[in-house]
């Protein structure tokens, strides 16, 4: 019972950082989106926020083993490559 409870917790740890991060990523993809407006301070702002919120969330997940420290990583990875895209995107407006 107890190996089970420590699954759900995982299993609902990972679900919830995944759902925390795909939110970001709709962040950015309606800024990618949106390009006609000049980088927004405030916008970049918030995704900054966003992200170092989603770091804390990702830190502490894997301090109290309820994640592996590489998928932790990788969800970091994938939202740093949607931002390098977007920036990208943006300077090449």
């Amino acid at each position: 019972m107890a190996s089970e409870m420590i699954i759900d917790h995982k299993e609902k740890a990972s679900a919830l950082l995944k759902a925390d991060a795909d939110k970001i990523l709709k962040l950015i993809k309606v800024q990618m989106d949106n390009l006609t407006m000049p980088q927004c301070p405030l916008y970049e702002e918030v995704l900054d926020t966003q992200m170092f919120g989603l770091s804390r969330e990702i830190d502490f997940a894997v301090r109290l083993g309820l994640i592996d420290d590489q998928d932790g990583k990788a969800i970091l990875g994938e939202l740093e490559r949607e931002l390098s895209a977007l920036h990208e995107a943006s300077v090449k407006k």
